[in-house]
């Protein structure tokens, strides 16, 4: 058996569908790469990227819903980028302003944006363009 990755992929959204769907688009590309974790709330979230940090587990990217309720999307990521601010991100939602995007990509490690329904060539180009990134540094 082969040891377990000590890298993860977050996704953060408040439909089970849409979660399912996300795991499954990254490990079929991605395969046992990396861990991948589950949140329906900013708050798991914020939970699960601390958890993960004290076992010594990077996030390298959380792909998080703009709308949910409770604390948004981009609130979220503010949050996370003061705690961790390594980790990249990536809004998924039906429908943000540009303006808002821009903001929040000068606060946080907002490396991009995808709309719902998520076709898999742009997920997969944003993540490998992190990959890169990161074996480059």
């Amino acid at each position: 058996m082969g040891k377990e990755p000590n890298e993860a992929i977050l996704c953060v959204d408040d439909e089970a569908i849409i979660l399912i769907h996300l795991t499954m688009m990254l490990r079929k590309k991605y395969g046992d790469r990396y861990r991948y974790e589950r949140a329906s709330s900013a708050d798991d979230g914020l939970a699960i990227v601390d958890r993960l940090a004290g076992l010594g587990i990077s996030v390298i990217v959380i792909l998080s819903d703009w709308l949910m309720p409770g604390m948004s999307g981009d609130e979220f990521l503010r949050l996370i980028h003061a705690r961790h601010p390594d980790i990249k991100a990536i809004i998924i939602s039906g429908k943000v302003d540009d303006e808002s995007l821009r903001s929040l990509a000068a606060e946080t490690g907002l490396v991009g944006y995808l709309s719902k329904p998520i076709e898999p060539e742009g997920l997969y180009a944003l993540i490998d363009g992190i990959e890169r990134k990161r074996d480059e540094a």
